[in-house]
């Protein structure tokens, strides 16, 4: 499973000039599920997103990073995004093999929805296999990458 997590002070999701999706200040995540995701690394990804300690401990936005989006009650754009699979080492279009099934997928991101939603939080969603257009304030901006592989 790999995750891009962007803190932000707004995003929002848009489907044929709808808005699927919005949110204030928190966490837009871009979502893949590989071919050999369980709902282990669902369960580990969803802790990890909720506890990461990503927002500074002052309202100005100066300090250490000393809190989760848990803790500020911060909001959560999830985006599926099967691209973050896409192997471009050979040839000139990208393989997406690690991708799961679009059946398992989907089954697959909206537990893993389900589980940040266990926290309270509000948590909304674009629409899978959909064609998005996604709008990001990245705040800082912070961006991170985190993968977990099955096993």
């Amino acid at each position: 499973m790999r995750v891009v997590l962007q803190r932000v002070k707004s995003s929002q999701v848009t489907v044929n000039d709808i808005v699927v999706g919005k949110i204030g200040r928190g966490l837009n995540l871009l979502v893949a599920i590989s071919n050999t995701d369980t709902e282990a690394e669902l369960d580990w990804m969803a802790r990890k997103c909720l506890e990461l300690r990503l927002f500074p401990e002052t309202a100005e936005g100066t300090g250490r990073w000393d809190k989760s989006v848990a803790e500020i009650e911060g909001e959560i754009l999830v985006v599926s995004q099967f691209t973050l699979y896409g192997n471009c080492r050979k040839g000139r279009r990208p393989s997406f093999d690690r991708s799961a099934a679009p059946d398992v997928a989907k089954k697959l991101y909206e537990s893993f929805t389900s589980k940040l939603r266990q926290s309270g939080l509000r948590v909304e969603t674009g629409e899978f296999g959909a064609m998005m257009e996604v709008a990001i304030d990245n705040d800082g901006p912070v961006t991170l990458i985190l993968e977990r592989e099955a096993g």
